[in-house]
């Protein structure tokens, strides 16, 4: 191989070396912004009045409600977040198994889409969507999982 061709495969190789290394920062760079977004808290996204929002929480069930039976049944229940922001639970029990054992004082951690409103929000699709189009929700409580 001559030297003019070495020359030329070694400026190939750091072409290549300096593509990867910028893919590989912008690639680093997205999961941190990815990563900071994931620790939103409930109380930004209720200031914000946003809402659409997956998240996960773990809070203190503060007081439980009747069941909703109208239309697609819910389990309905109050829950304190650490910094006395509440929340009102909706979960499907025509998805998800009901939360039998629940009682005022334990904690629950949720994932579900939080949609804002003026009294503190509300956590729904905390179960699986058998249709695949909408992320899995659940609820953990006990060590028992419910989806």
């Amino acid at each position: 191989m001559s030297k003019a061709s070495r020359q030329k495969q070694r400026l190939w190789l750091l072409i290549a070396f300096i593509i990867v290394f910028f893919a590989a920062s912008q690639y680093q760079s997205e999961t941190k912004t990815t990563d900071r977004e994931t620790t939103v808290t409930i109380t930004e996204l209720f200031q914000q009045q946003k809402s659409d929002v997956q998240i996960e929480v773990t809070a203190t069930v503060s007081r439980l409600l009747s069941d909703d039976n109208n239309g697609s049944r819910h389990q309905r229940f109050i829950v304190e977040l650490e910094d006395g922001q509440t929340l009102l639970v909706a979960h499907n029990i025509d998805l998800a198994p009901h939360l039998d054992s629940l009682s005022v004082g334990d904690e629950v951690t949720l994932f579900g889409e939080y949609e804002w409103n003026n009294k503190g929000g509300v956590m729904h699709w905390t179960h699986h969507d058998p249709a695949n189009r909408h992320p899995h929700g659940w609820i953990r409580h006990k060590g028992q999982l419910y989806q």
